[in-house]
């Protein structure tokens, strides 16, 4: 497999770089503004494989933050940790309206059996409440009380769940980039004849 024949990190880079939002744009952004000195630090903006990996992995812990709050939760968690900020904000997008019930199902099981609840649960799973109409702040108090109507299983399996996925994305990221940057290395030496 030559070079030209697969995707490389730097065309992934580009195609990156061509979809997220420019500093310039959040720097004029007018309720972004009081934030700029943060937003726009260099590192939350530059793309490694460290970055990209911690971007990743704190894009998918958010993903399942509840609410409106992923993204909010995504820019700190990025600000903390040197994440590339514009890559975890992209991945909290993996939760959607298609996604949730299945995840959070997901993880309301995964609390039950780490309760050491291995049948049928006590409490049943209920689906979230749907968005017709209500302010965003009916909404939040009606999801607040769905949440705790659920209880320690949706709780503790939440966090589980965005752990495992915040860990599996980082090494497959970290994993993925070492394997290209090997093929590249390898590719190059064949081609160069050494």
């Amino acid at each position: 497999m030559t070079l030209p024949d697969r995707i490389s990190i730097s065309t992934m880079k580009r195609f990156i770089h061509h979809l997220l939002p420019k500093r310039d744009l959040i720097a004029r952004h007018r309720w972004l503004r009081p934030f700029a000195g943060n937003l726009l630090h260099p590192f939350l903006w530059y793309l490694n494989r460290h970055s990209a990996a911690r971007g990743v992995a704190v894009g998918l812990f958010c993903g399942l933050i509840p609410g409106p709050f992923q993204m909010l939760g995504a820019a700190a968690l990025s600000i903390a940790l040197r994440a590339n900020l514009p890559l975890a904000l992209v991945t909290t997008l993996y939760t959607n309206p298609f996604t949730i019930v299945p995840l959070y199902f997901a993880a309301f099981m995964l609390g039950n059996w780490a309760l050491g609840d291995f049948g049928m649960p006590e409490t049943p799973f209920v689906r979230p409440p749907e968005f017709d109409g209500m302010s965003l702040h009916d909404w939040c108090v009606a999801l607040l009380e769905w949440m705790a109507g659920l209880g320690k299983p949706l709780a503790l399996g939440l966090v589980l769940l965005a752990t495992g996925l915040a860990l599996a994305g980082y090494f497959i990221v970290q994993g993925l980039w070492r394997l290209e940057r090997g093929l590249h290395w390898k590719n190059r030496t064949w081609r160069d004849g050494t």
